[in-house]
Parts: C-alpha cells; sequence; structure tokens
C-alpha cells in the first residue's frame, strides 16, 4: 500500500488505486462504526438486539483487513505477459536516465511494478512517460 503510487494514469488501468482509497477510509472510519453500533444498542438497552451489533461490528473491523489482505496478495502476484513487458520497457527507460532500481526480475510481480512506477514518476520528466500514459 505505501510502495503503490497514486497518480490519477493508473486509476483506470489497475484497480489498486481503488483499493488503498477503500482499504484507508476502512481504517479510519470502520472502528467508529463498530463502536457506536454497539453503544447505540447500549443506550437504549436493547440487550436483545446486542448480539446482532456484535455481529456488525466485527464485520465493520474486518473490512480494512480484508482490502490488506486483498492488497498483500496482489502484490504476490505474477504480472501478465503484456504487463511483464511494459515493466522492463519501463525499467530499461528509467536504468537509461540514470535511475537506481532494484535489477531486472525475470518473472515480475506487482510489487516489482510498483517500485518501477514508483522511481519512473519520481524521477522521468512528463514528457519521456507520455509514451506509457
Amino acid at each position: 500500500m505505501a510502495v503503490w503510487p497514486m497518480r490519477k494514469e493508473l486509476g483506470s488501468l489497475f484497480p489498486e488505486n481503488r483499493y488503498i482509497t477503500a482499504t484507508r477510509f476502512g481504517m479510519r472510519v470502520m472502528p467508529a462504526v463498530a463502536v457506536l453500533s454497539v453503544l447505540t444498542q447500549m443506550v437504549f438497552n436493547n440487550h436483545i438486539g446486542l448480539p446482532l451489533a456484535m455481529v456488525v461490528a466485527l464485520f465493520a473491523l474486518s473490512m480494512p483487513l480484508q482490502g490488506l489482505y486483498w492488497l498483500g496478495q496482489r502484490s504476490e502476484t505474477r504480472l501478465p505477459p503484456s504487463l511483464a513487458g511494459w515493466y522492463r520497457e519501463l525499467h530499461e527507460k528509467v536504468v537509461s536516465e540514470g535511475g537506481a532500481v532494484q535489477p531486472l526480475k525475470t518473472q515480475p510481480r506487482y510489487r516489482e511494478l510498483a517500485h518501477v512506477l514508483n522511481r519512473a514518476f519520481n524521477q522521468l520528466d512528463s514528457a519521456a512517460l507520455k509514451r506509457w500514459f
């Protein structure tokens, strides 16, 4: 989540931007939703609805964890051949411009793509990136 570049150019190509945004929102909001669902039942003295409120609270607390799990699994997924070629092109461009990146991987994963995209957006000018974006 910390490595992936949150750029609008990547929003239409990859779902990671939406997952990262939703996960960050969930990490900020869902604990309050969980507490409010339980406290509301306690304040109104509705002990019959308390078990259901606890289930809702557990579900609300699990939502950010689901996003983190998906992002972790996605980072370990190998790139499809079309994206692997794109990864190699970007890697070569960053290296040719004098950027320091990790060595080229033969079977890259989404994590390596995120590192190369980060370097490309930080080190290359917009004219060099126009070919891909």
